[in-house]
């Protein structure tokens, strides 16, 4: 397994882009508990931090796929580093202010939000100029999901460092200005400056014109939603048995099941249509939610977590290769920012879900609801199966063979490597 990511990471470039761009990432990752304890240590309520904190995630669902139009059409430095300063101002502006102006502190979080650089989608855009080859470019979209669950785990204990040895305003700071910095080492590098994305058709729906990512962002609406209802289910268990630090073994266990799931599916080449093989994902997926139900004991309970963990990365991964597949020419930054702003929108509305479904039936029925989620989606991919699969066989006829990808199209050539695939 670790020999096939060494390979990635030994190609020219790969290992910045990859850490810079988890760096760029970070104030997005961090920014839900970093708002919330800064509101918290101002004097604000739990209602206005979770009011904030709504608001930055919301702002930043709707400015990723506009900046990733705007990624397409005039290149990844031009974006990308003056939205991350922006962004990183509106952070700035909430240290300063507080909360003592609620116009000011909800201005803050939008700017913060709505300038949030898509430096995902990016990456992925990236990797098939960086890389070359398919097998190698799929692998890296499984890395690039395991390197997410790391990220999200490390990145909220170092907002609570920060906090805890300075203050919930130095930790705003410091993640953000190295939010600037991450971003600012992704666009400097030689494949982020010579990438350019293929010529598009001018249209107003951009890549919302593909029936297949169409699909596939409804169905990973519902996968998000599963995940959201799975983040307030575990706070109303840990508070059934009476210990907040099981709601931290619940996550870490949900986070390491997800990481050894994408470790094992990229350590092997896979064959037949991802779109295919994301169906079984997700069936797994969803199959694996269904035990949560039970709520067991506090051991037992961890140990569910981290199988129904196992199959999160893989579904995001092969999820990656469908985007690639479906993304209108032209378009690809803009179709990974709209899987990343459905999956978080999904997210949100799962955890406004659960709430109701724990004061209604219990914790039980708080995680049936990340159960009904994750079948949502199977039902989705399978009901749209026809849709997805001309789709792909579309791009094929289109592009160069069965291989080809959006991504082909878009990436600039590197030196040493091919911008697009062989059949």
């Amino acid at each position: 397994m670790a020999v096939g990511y060494a390979e990635i990471l030994r190609a020219p470039h790969a290992a910045r882009l990859l850490t810079g761009t988890l760096v760029g990432r970070l104030p997005a990752a961090t920014a839900h508990i970093a708002i919330v304890l800064f509101t918290r240590a101002e004097g604000g309520s739990y209602t206005l931090a979770g009011a904030l904190a709504a608001v930055y995630g919301l702002a930043t669902a709707v400015g990723q796929p506009l900046l990733g139009r705007a990624v397409d059409l005039y290149g990844q430095p031009r974006v990308q580093l003056p939205s991350a300063v922006v962004s990183a101002l509106g952070m700035l502006l909430l240290a300063v202010v507080g909360t003592g102006s609620l116009p000011l502190a909800y201005t803050a979080v939008i700017v913060a939000g709505l300038f949030t650089p898509p430096l995902e989608g990016g990456l992925r855009a990236l990797w098939p100029s960086v890389l070359g080859q398919e097998e190698r470019v799929h692998r890296a979209y499984a890395m690039d999901a395991v390197a997410q669950e790391i990220m999200f785990t490390v990145g909220p204990l170092l907002v609570t460092l920060l906090v805890s040895v300075w203050s919930p305003a130095a930790a705003l700071l410091v993640i953000n200005a190295t939010g600037v910095a991450g971003a600012l080492s992704v666009v400097l590098s030689q494949p982020s400056r010579a990438w350019r994305s293929a010529p598009r058709e001018a249209h107003w729906l951009g890549a919302l014109r593909s029936p297949g990512l169409l699909a596939l962002l409804g169905a990973f609406f519902f996968v998000g939603l599963a995940l959201g209802s799975i983040t307030v289910a575990g706070v109303a268990y840990a508070d059934d048995h009476g210990r907040e630090a099981v709601y931290g073994w619940l996550m870490a266990a949900l986070g390491l099941g997800a990481l050894v799931g994408g470790t094992v599916y990229g350590a092997r080449q896979w064959s037949g249509a991802p779109e295919s093989r994301l169906r079984a994902i997700v069936a797994l997926l969803a199959l694996g939610y269904l035990p949560l139900v039970l709520t067991p004991g506090v051991v037992a309970m961890t140990a569910l977590s981290a199988l129904a963990g196992v199959f999160l990365a893989p579904a995001i991964a092969c999820a990656f290769i469908v985007v690639d597949r479906h993304a209108p020419r032209g378009t690809v930054t803009e179709a990974f920012s709209w899987l990343v702003t459905t999956f978080g929108v999904g997210a949100a509305v799962g955890t406004a879900v659960a709430g109701p479904a724990v004061e209604i039936g219990g914790t039980a029925w708080s995680f049936a609801v990340a159960g009904a989620g994750g079948f949502a989606a199977l039902l989705v991919l399978t009901a749209t199966q026809r849709v997805l699969a001309v789709a792909g066989r579309t791009e094929d006829i289109a592009g160069s063979g069965p291989d080809t990808s959006e991504n082909d199209r878009n990436g600039a050539a590197q030196p040493g490597f091919s911008s697009g695939r062989e059949a």
